[in-house]
């Protein structure tokens, strides 16, 4: 079923000057499409003079997303002028009724639907009605409200058993994966560019950060999933030890509206292991096949490798914890450790202290919630927050002061205290909390210490490759610092 895919990048402009400036500009790229409906003064034979790429040619109605205020004749004429005018191929939408134009050279024509609400229930009629025109490739984007709906897209995919004149796109940040992975979808190209409102990324993201010129139907697939993850340096960061080790791989976010919903993207896809994150440690736990001793005592996971036809989970979370202290030379015996939540990091955390001879105790909003975590390291429920001078080591593991409210703190830490405080979080990477503590005199430790240390271990479990931590640390940073230009 899989497809080497070719990659178009959608340019717009307001101006033709500006959109032939944007055509030209594009680097690496095996189609140009040319939206004609953004530009004020649309002129066909301009915009295909002295290309030196493949185009298609789109003049997008309103009525399907687009920006043309003409017009419906006036949109046919443009379409037709770029036929004649050698266009390499026209998008021509299916409900614009279009026949006699599609007639015209059937060979160049893109028919295509768009649904920004929805998936549409009737996929399979309708790529049979759209194949019905005798355009040469039929091009169908919906909404992708959650990862099943790209499951949804790959049943079409393999009814229509790989053929390369179709191109099937989950809009929307669940979709990403039906770009990324064109071929899997058996789509004959990909589109790419700056419309972030339909969920396209740059070519620069999908070659470099996704390396898609080198996906293969051998590659194997890799991610992250959770939710909210649009703030994950994770790819970044494992696509690049994929680069520094010649890995065969690729990583991609996949957010998820619950654990089930990935597993059902994940058995589709063929997803060979994943990264877990905020809020489905605990679920994806309890949905393993089988889980290591560490990860059956902390009773969360944060990390799941397939082996045939079973999920194994790990929890990488404890050494990827315990890696940075270690590296500070920071003791944990007779240490006074204070974790802040309750959550799958909290066990992680509590049962890692403990098992290092710390004397933790747990501290959450709602005390009820602690008490399962203080059970699991045989710590203490202690108060919320936690009384000042009480602690020598303190554990952010609250998602409180994580990008986009990195003003947020989960405590206040008073003028004068002493110890270290480790904030979990990585992004940003200095927390309102960190902030706090180092102008009241603590040691400081950030969480993309522990990221990296944690992510080392996965990428070793899925691949057995250790990789270098250099470049994910350089990738992660890099990530990190496209929040703070915003």
């Amino acid at each position: 079923m899989t497809t080497t895919p070719k990659l178009c990048v959608t340019v717009t402009a307001p101006t033709m000057a500006e959109l032939c400036t944007a055509r030209d500009r594009v680097a690496d790229a095996d189609l140009v499409e040319l939206r004609l409906d953004t530009v004020r003064d649309p002129d066909v034979p301009r915009a295909l003079a002295g290309r030196t790429r493949p185009v298609i040619v789109t003049c997008r109605a309103a009525w399907e997303g687009g920006q043309f205020a003409g017009s419906e004749e006036a949109r046919r004429a443009l379409l037709r002028q770029a036929l004649d005018h050698g266009a390499d191929y026209v998008d021509v939408e299916f409900r614009a009724g279009f026949a006699d134009l599609i007639a015209v050279d059937p060979r160049r024509i893109v028919v295509s639907s768009h649904d920004f609400e929805t998936m549409p229930a009737d996929l399979p009629e309708r790529v049979r009605a759209m194949r019905a025109t005798g355009a040469a490739v039929v091009k169908i984007a919906g909404k992708a409200s959650s990862l099943r709906d790209c499951v949804t897209l790959l049943d079409v995919a393999t009814r229509e058993r790989g053929r390369g004149d179709l191109i099937l796109i989950g809009m929307g940040d669940h979709g990403l994966a039906t770009r990324v992975l064109a071929g899997r979808f058996g789509s004959a190209w990909t589109y790419a560019g700056s419309v972030a409102s339909v969920g396209q990324v740059t070519a620069e993201i999908l070659i470099d950060r996704f390396r898609f010129r080198r996906i293969t139907p051998q590659t194997a697939i890799f991610g992250l999933t959770g939710a909210p993850i649009s703030h994950s340096v994770s790819p970044a960061m494992h696509n690049a030890a994929c680069a520094a080790t010649g890995v065969d791989a690729v990583y991609l976010p996949f957010p998820a509206t619950d654990a089930d919903d990935f597993l059902a993207l994940a058995e589709a896809l063929g997803i060979a292991g994943a990264s877990i994150t905020i809020p489905y440690k605990v679920p994806l736990f309890e949905r393993a096949d089988a889980v290591d001793d560490t990860a059956r005592a902390i009773g969360a996971i944060n990390t799941v490798k397939r082996e045939g036809d079973r999920w194994i989970g790990r929890n990488t979370d404890l050494p990827g914890f315990l890696n940075p202290l270690d590296q500070r030379g920071c003791s944990l015996a007779g240490a006074r450790v204070s974790v802040l939540g309750a959550g799958g990091a909290a066990r992680s955390v509590a049962y890692g202290a403990a098992g290092r001879g710390a004397r933790v105790t747990v501290h959450a909003r709602d005390a009820e919630r602690a008490r399962p975590v203080a059970a699991l390291a045989h710590a203490e429920v202690g108060p919320w927050p936690p009384v000042p001078g009480s602690w020598d080591l303190l554990v952010n593991t609250t998602p409180v002061g994580m990008h986009p409210r990195t003003d947020a703190s989960p405590i206040t830490i008073p003028s004068g205290s002493r110890g270290v405080v480790y904030d979990l979080i990585y992004n940003p990477g200095e927390t309102a909390l960190l902030r706090q503590a180092a102008a009241a005199g603590c040691t400081t430790i950030g969480g993309l210490d522990m990221l990296v240390e944690q992510a080392i271990e996965q990428f070793a479990w899925w691949t057995g490759v250790r990789p270098p931590a250099a470049p994910m640390r350089a990738a992660a940073l890099a990530r990190l610092a496209e929040f703070t230009d915003r």
